[in-house]
């Protein structure tokens, strides 16, 4: 009774309106359905490169030349795996364990650092504010490959006015260390340090000033209110900034060529997968031949997308497991700035 109600009702209703009702309804439909097939297009424009390097990496290497294999394994195989994670190719284990050490401690120290830079810029006033402010832009604008030259010789011959060099007799090699990039992610010139004091320094500017003036009244002092009151109410924006900043980290090849050289890292080590490839598989087939062998180009590109998924899992399963708060981040972040 209800239904036949309802029904009547809305041709009735529509034919009072001389159709607008069943316009409106029948436009409200068409668009959903674009919607959707604009979100399935574009999701799958996003996800169809990652699903053909999952299906190339389970392939052997006859089935990349039949061409009857499109997405699915013929012959299905995790030898790829175990050939990129090989010692002498990719040195997964080894590469993965200091990726996530020097990820981790770098990303605390660099949002660490950009926190109280950017607290700073929002709260405080000092001598060439805007001057420095301006010099924060141009780390953002500014590729970081312009200063590689300067970075280099800066390290490579690193003193302290002169004071180690009367010490020791010449400044010290500060390369192929961890050293060096540690001192510059302390002084918020790291990679996209620059974007996390932009970031933060607009969230911070957006918290009512009414709550550290409460914490003054009653007998908190600058650093106290800071850790207290204002650094619980960041916890978004810090979030969003450590996600990124490990994540850019994981992947950087820039710095890591540039001061890690002795150390195995999985960015690194992808670089130079297929020349490794090249040079173990001549010495398993030609017995200890140092020549590189000849390799097709499908089967190094395979072998290179293999070693992409195994770089690129470790990062989905943390997106995974902070799922939730970097999405309440993202969300509290675009309300607040």
């Amino acid at each position: 009774m209800t239904k036949k109600k309802t029904g009547f009702n809305f041709w009735e209703r529509n034919r009072l309106s001389n159709g607008y009702l069943l316009q409106k309804r029948v436009m409200k439909v068409a668009i959903s359905i674009i919607r959707a097939i604009l979100l399935f297009g574009l999701c799958f424009l996003i996800l169809q490169p990652v699903l053909n390097k999952i299906s190339v990496s389970f392939m052997e290497e006859r089935d990349l030349y039949d061409p009857i294999v499109v997405s699915i394994p013929r012959h299905f195989t995790i030898e790829n795996y175990t050939i990129s994670a090989n010692p002498e190719i990719m040195d997964y284990t080894v590469s993965l364990r200091n990726s996530f050490i020097v990820s981790l401690t770098i990303a605390i120290l660099q949002i660490a650092m950009c926190t109280l830079v950017g607290y700073g810029f929002a709260r405080f006033k000092f001598p060439f504010k805007k001057f420095w402010f301006a010099m924060v832009i141009l780390i953002i604008v500014i590729p970081p490959q312009t200063i590689s030259s300067s970075l280099y010789l800066h390290f490579r011959f690193f003193d302290i006015f002169g004071i180690i060099e009367a010490i020791n007799g010449e400044a010290l090699n500060l390369r192929s260390s961890f050293i060096p990039y540690y001192l510059i992610s302390a002084g918020c010139m790291g990679l996209k340090n620059g974007l996390y004091i932009y970031m933060v320094r607009q969230y911070f500017r957006n918290i009512p000033v009414d709550l550290e003036e409460a914490a003054y009244i009653d007998g908190c002092g600058t650093l106290k209110t800071f850790v207290r009151i204002m650094l619980p109410q960041a916890k978004p924006i810090i979030t969003s900034c450590f996600l990124f900043a490990f994540v850019w980290q994981w992947t950087d090849s820039f710095y890591a060529k540039l001061f890690f050289q002795s150390v195995k890292l999985v960015s690194t080590q992808l670089s130079k997968i297929v020349a490794s490839l090249s040079v173990f598989i001549a010495r398993v087939q030609g017995g200890g031949s140092a020549q590189p062998a000849t390799i097709t180009l499908a089967r190094s590109n395979q072998i290179l997308s293999t070693g992409t998924l195994m770089i690129v899992f470790p990062v989905i399963f943390l997106y995974l497991f902070c799922q939730r708060q970097f999405v309440e981040s993202i969300a509290s972040t675009g309300i607040k700035m």
